[in-house]
């Protein structure tokens, strides 16, 4: 077993995959690798230098060592989102793409001998697949495309560097019970924003005899906790999709 390298790692999962026949489920898949495959162009990242595990509906890649993380984070979402917007118009639902994004790092082992050992793979698999993302992504039917980062990821990136604002991110506990996982995360629902303008946000429900979160709010039955604005608006000149 060779030593583990430190990289960022990149889920992508399609929405409502299973739901299709096969004909749309071929059509799907040879989209979404052009997509992905023009996003990351667009984005600045060499996709070529990725380790991609395929899934059908999606993908786990194992980013290199030189990737910049402010383009993976900052950019990709962004980009997605409005290829996938020009992509679907004109579409009957069912053949409609809509993508979740999550974004994590850490030790990865890229020797493995049938993917990836590596706590990080595993966390950023969770995340892609965690209800709270799925439900936001299901609210917000005029986004085309949900980003999820990790604690650390939004501490070290967003925080410092707000290509994206920090302030368009939805606190969450991201959880799937089944798999004894629970972590804090971040989401950002590219071109959507809070207010009259936006969508609902609906206020915290009362759980007696516990009190309601003292700055929570309800998406759609995901408690988030923090700034609660989605978007993606242009600040300190920067301008990403």
């Amino acid at each position: 077993m060779q030593d583990p390298h430190r990289r960022v790692v990149v889920a992508v999962d399609m929405e409502s995959y299973s739901k299709r026949n096969n004909v749309l489920q071929h059509r799907a898949q040879v989209a979404f690798k052009q997509i992905m495959e023009h996003a990351c162009a667009e984005a600045g990242l060499d996709r070529n230098s990725w380790r991609i595990q395929p899934g059908g509906d999606g993908e786990l890649a194992i980013l290199p060592p030189q990737v910049s993380e402010r383009a993976v984070v900052g950019r990709l979402a962004p980009v997605v989102d409005r290829l996938l917007r020009e992509h679907n118009q004109g579409l009957a639902p069912e053949a409609k793409i809509r993508l979740r994004l999550a974004v994590h790092q850490g030790l990865v082992h890229l020797d493995g001998a049938n993917g990836f050992p590596s706590d990080a793979v595993v966390h950023v698999c969770r995340l892609n697949d965690s209800p709270q993302l799925k439900q936001v992504l299901r609210r917000h039917r005029g986004a085309n495309a949900a980003l999820i980062v990790s604690e650390s990821v939004y501490r070290d990136v967003i925080v410092h560097y707000q290509d994206l604002r920090p302030d368009q991110f939805a606190k969450v506990a991201a959880e799937i019970p089944e798999k004894n996982f629970e972590a804090t995360a971040w989401i950002h629902v590219s071109g959507e924003t809070t207010g009259d303008g936006g969508p609902r946000v609906d206020k915290p429900r009362q759980v007696p005899p516990a009190p309601a979160p003292a700055a929570g709010q309800v998406f759609h039955g995901v408690t988030t906790h923090g700034p609660t604005q989605f978007g993606n608006h242009n600040t300190m000149g920067h301008s990403h999709g």
